[in-house]
């Protein structure tokens, strides 16, 4: 059997304003060639197949030719939800789709239910399971105490592995959207856990033979048989340079027989330019950079009028456009620099602080705001 893990399509997103549509169906499209060339037999997207809950017409147009491709190239494709996906929606008429060879695994109370597929060497249970929102899927789940992404997910996993005793011999794949300890973060990702990311630990994911995770946008093995396959695109400058991939994976008769990993065309690299704007506008040095998508971080000491129209004329695709100079520059760092490594609930206890002249929030009011940003985000995901 020879799947093909991928994740975070994000379909619809877009890069400071910038439409991706056409890089995103031009990169997606691609994978039909690597089916056909490499026999694949599935391709799985483990969450996040939308950037969004409500997915504009067209967000929907490219998935629906990119799974069309996928399938007629000869590959089974099964999907499921991630935290910026409604399940619910994603889910629609997902037992009709099944027919055509998209299976869309969107119900927590289902997650136990693998898609199995058969080769020279018998079944292959794949499991979807999609983003757990512990608030929602402890009841689901029956773990009415959980408040953890950890407790639901080892719940999920209690499920799985009593649906594989059932199935002796029977090799198996899990497809989940999480954080799991080990991880590295980028720039682009969502936080899946308001007040903090809520990480996982690998042994969560023990008894089945390979993990297809998403969430995480960088490609990275955490254990042979656990590892993320990061977004097809770059999703923001700290991104730069990253090369993209996704992972062929092969099983055999006793199970994970490899991993390997298959690189993915860059339609547009993302560039960031640091320098003054005569500097940047003159130096042949960054040739390279007029068919990027740019970002500038400007070292002017004196802000310089009209800058973005003056970048656009050498290059046409900056999107982004950052004044660190003077002394409006503070640190030197970005906005994104400063706030990573930070949750929602720290950023908003710090803007109270601030507009309060220096008064630091009580312990009852950063409760009140945990539950306030924790209500917005549990709207988001039933929307």
């Amino acid at each position: 059997m020879r799947l093909l893990h991928t994740s975070d399509w994000h379909i619809g997103r877009s890069l400071h304003g910038a439409d991706l549509f056409g890089e995103q169906e031009a990169v997606l499209s691609g994978l039909a060639r690597v089916v056909a060339a490499e026999g694949i037999d599935a391709v799985v997207v483990a969450g996040d197949v939308y950037d969004r809950a409500v997915p504009s017409a067209d967000a929907q147009a490219v998935l629906d030719r990119v799974v069309g491709r996928l399938v007629g190239a000869g590959a089974t494709v099964v999907l499921t939800p991630g935290n910026h996906d409604s399940a619910r929606r994603l889910g629609t008429f997902s037992s009709l789709l099944t027919k055509a060879g998209l299976h869309v695994r969107a119900e927590t109370a289902r997650l136990d239910e693998p898609v199995l597929l058969t080769d020279a060497h018998g079944e292959v249970a794949v499991y979807g399971l999609p983003y757990l929102e512990p608030e929602i899927a402890r009841h689901e789940l029956g773990v009415p105490d959980a408040r953890s992404h950890e407790t639901v997910l080892r719940a999920a996993m209690d499920r799985v592995r009593a649906d594989l005793f059932l199935r002796p011999g029977v090799r198996s794949v899990v497809m989940a959207h999480a954080f799991v300890g080990g991880g590295v973060a980028s720039d682009s990702e969502r936080d899946i856990c308001v007040g903090g990311v809520d990480v996982v630990p690998a042994s969560v994911f023990d008894g089945v033979d390979y993990v297809a995770l998403g969430h995480l946008h960088r490609p990275q093995t955490l254990t042979d048989r656990l590892r993320y396959s990061g977004s097809p695109l770059g999703y923001s400058f700290g991104e730069a340079g990253q090369d993209k991939q996704v992972w062929l994976v092969d099983l055999d008769a006793g199970g994970l027989a490899g991993v390997r990993s298959v690189p993915l065309p860059v339609p547009r690299p993302l560039t960031v330019l640091t320098g003054l704007l005569d500097d940047l506008i003159a130096d042949p040095a960054h040739t390279a950079a007029e068919e990027a998508w740019v970002s500038v971080r400007l070292t002017d000491p004196v802000r310089p009028a009209d800058p973005m129209r003056a970048l656009r004329g050498r290059f046409a695709h900056c999107v982004h456009l950052e004044w660190i100079g003077g002394s409006g520059g503070g640190d030197g760092r970005s906005y994104q620099e400063r706030l990573r490594g930070r949750d929602d609930l720290d950023v908003a206890g710090e803007f109270v602080t601030h507009v309060r002249g220096g008064v630091g929030i009580t312990a009852a009011e950063r409760d009140l705001l945990a539950r306030a940003l924790g209500a917005a985000a549990r709207e988001e995901l039933t929307r």
